[in-house]
């Protein structure tokens, strides 16, 4: 595969990971609320393992337009912005643990309803997921733009 198709497969599956990214959080924010049941209970889930399992796809993918992309390494690492949306995507993935540690434990103790504020405790956890990616997405198009570079 020549450099120039490569460079567009992986910009476009990364740019389709990251949307897809932001369709689970906002699928498990529809799940999440007051009256959290079994049913919904499974299904957030299985939503949630979806979510780790995009967000390491998007970490790969993104690992390999840094090293195989056409803009090389060197673009990347000296980028301050390119580290703002590492920092970023760092803390959703460090504010993911606590609701996919709170749905694990909920689904293995067979709850039949959630208690509505530990739900919305995790609301407040999955709207910070959704405002850091907001970030994310910000400094995405600053740096398809050359902004601070």
């Amino acid at each position: 595969m020549d450099d120039l198709l490569l460079d567009l497969v992986l910009a476009i599956a990364h740019h389709f990971l990251a949307f897809l990214l932001a369709a689970l959080i906002a699928v498990e924010l529809a799940l999440v609320r007051p009256g959290l049941g079994t049913v919904d209970l499974a299904r957030l889930g299985r939503v949630d393992s979806a979510y780790g399992g995009v967000a390491m796809l998007l970490i790969l993918v993104g690992i390999g337009r840094v090293v195989w992309g056409l803009k090389g390494w060197e673009y990347y690492v000296y980028y301050p912005v390119f580290w703002m949306k590492m920092a970023a995507f760092v803390a959703i993935g460090l504010l993911s643990i606590g609701p996919t540690r709170h749905i694990v434990a909920w689904r293995r103790a067979g709850l039949a309803t959630v208690p509505d504020a530990e739900v919305s405790r995790l609301r407040g956890w999955l709207k910070a997921e959704a405002a850091f990616l907001a970030l994310v997405l910000v400094f995405a198009a600053s740096m398809a733009r050359g902004v601070g570079y």
